[in-house]
C-alpha cells in the first residue's frame, strides 16, 4: 500500500473526499516528521511512538578494502510499535 492507496482507503472508511483524505494525511505526516526532527517524539497510543535514536560515533571497515574508517555520530528516525497493533499484526499470523 502506498501513500495514495493509504488517502483511498481514509476517504472511503470516513465519507471524505479522496482530496481531502490527502491534505489529512499529508498534515498528519509532515506534524509527525515536524516534531520528530525537532527532537520531540510522538506516541499515538494503541499504535506507536515515533522518536529519534542517537547513534554513537563509532570504527568500522570499508568492505572493498578493509579499511578502518570512521563512522560519525547521527541521528534516525525510529518507530516502536505498541499495543494493539503488535497484537493486530500477531493475530494475522
Amino acid at each position: 500500500m502506498n501513500k495514495q492507496d493509504l488517502a483511498a482507503k481514509v476517504a472511503s472508511s470516513t465519507g471524505a473526499t479522496q482530496a481531502e483524505a490527502q491534505r489529512t494525511l499529508d498534515a498528519t505526516l509532515d506534524a509527525i516528521v515536524s516534531e520528530v526532527a525537532g527532537g520531540g517524539e510522538v506516541n499515538l497510543a494503541g499504535f506507536g511512538k515515533f522518536t529519534v535514536a542517537h547513534r554513537k560515533a563509532r570504527e568500522g571497515r570499508n568492505p572493498a578494502t578493509g579499511a578502518t574508517i570512521q563512522i560519525p555520530a547521527s541521528k534516525a528516525p525510529k518507530f516502536s510499535a505498541l499495543g494493539a497493533f503488535k497484537k493486530a499484526v500477531k493475530g494475522a499470523m
